[in-house]
């Protein structure tokens, strides 16, 4: 079986040894655990964005850029493509864990998580856990972690923690915006998972979401990096499962009460409890679905340029 956590230490390796043309910087702690800063006192930048992510996916994605445009407003846009949709999705992109370790905080994702298993039942649905002598996660925090964190982490993941290693940018920087975008595929897997349809069942997954202007603190940065996908991020998935017609109604953003402004001003009217928040909101604008034992194509959703780009601050 492929080993997401085996992928990505090619990916963060690379990384590490090349920091500086990736505008990041190599640390490695007392207890020989290993980081990588993406964007916490560090530029960071498209070449690390697109390995962060790649990171992310476990190295069972591929990440490209292009120039596009929204409203005629030039906007560079980020696509993700997998041929291993739930195992690099739900098994590995998810951030399934909160990392917390007295004053550190940050959202976990990456192959690390398919040693911890968490969230466990994410892994039953799946049928999938990895079996790796070395954790690669992603942390999305303002902080780098110490020596405590990672030895937390180890223990989760049961490997010796000179054998983590973690790649860390906050939300409000370019690798931030970059990553998060780049979730836009794993943001219809979730649902559809969600809703209770058998992810393993998709065979190949495509998708592009704009990447947002960064913006000046970590709560405004995840309205605008939700946004991009909510309202403008397009999948196209190809499956064996006539049943997915049964999914198609509830899959797209626009079906969400909470649709129509900007994730922030949710937010705020939510007085920033996302318990308040109606979670069908947390998928793509628009899903092409192709459907193989039928030989038929579906298509739901649209997106909305309005609110993207007054979520952008460009309208």
């Amino acid at each position: 079986m492929l080993s997401v956590n085996e992928l990505a230490l090619e990916i963060f390796e690379n990384l590490a040894e090349f920091a500086e043309e990736f505008n990041a910087a190599y640390h490695e702690l007392g207890n020989g655990a290993r980081i990588v800063d993406c964007g916490v006192s560090t530029r960071g930048g498209y070449a690390a964005g697109r390995a962060f992510t790649e990171i992310c996916m476990g190295g069972l994605g591929e990440v490209d850029f292009s120039m596009g445009e929204i409203g005629g407003i030039p906007l560079p846009f980020i696509e993700v493509n997998t041929d291993f949709p739930s195992v690099a999705c739900l098994g590995s992109q998810k951030a399934g864990w909160t990392v917390k370790v007295g004053n550190y905080f940050a959202m976990g994702s990456g192959p690390a998580r398919a040693l911890s298993l968490k969230p466990k039942h994410t892994y039953e649905v799946i049928g999938y856990e990895d079996d790796f002598d070395s954790a690669v996660i992603a942390l999305e925090s303002d902080h780098l972690p110490n020596g405590e964190v990672m030895e937390k982490i180890a223990n989760e993941c049961h490997v010796d923690v000179g054998s983590v290693c973690a790649v860390v940018a906050p939300t409000a920087s370019i690798v931030g915006s970059i990553q998060v975008s780049g979730r836009c595929v794993e943001t219809a897997i979730y649902k559809l998972n969600e809703l209770g349809f058998d992810t393993t069942k998709i065979t190949a997954a495509i998708g592009s979401a704009p990447v947002p202007p960064v913006k000046k603190d970590a709560t405004q940065a995840m309205g605008t990096t939700n946004d991009a996908t909510i309202y403008h991020g397009r999948i196209m998935l190809t499956m064996r499962a006539p049943e997915i017609k049964d999914y198609l109604d509830r899959l797209p953003s626009n079906k969400s009460k909470g649709y129509g402004k900007p994730f922030y001003e949710i937010f705020k009217e939510a007085n920033f409890d996302f318990y308040q928040i109606d979670t069908s909101l947390f998928s793509p604008a628009e899903v092409v679905i192709n459907e193989l034992d039928e030989g038929v194509v579906y298509r739901v959703g649209a997106v909305n340029p309005e609110v993207t780009l007054k979520s952008f601050g460009l309208l």
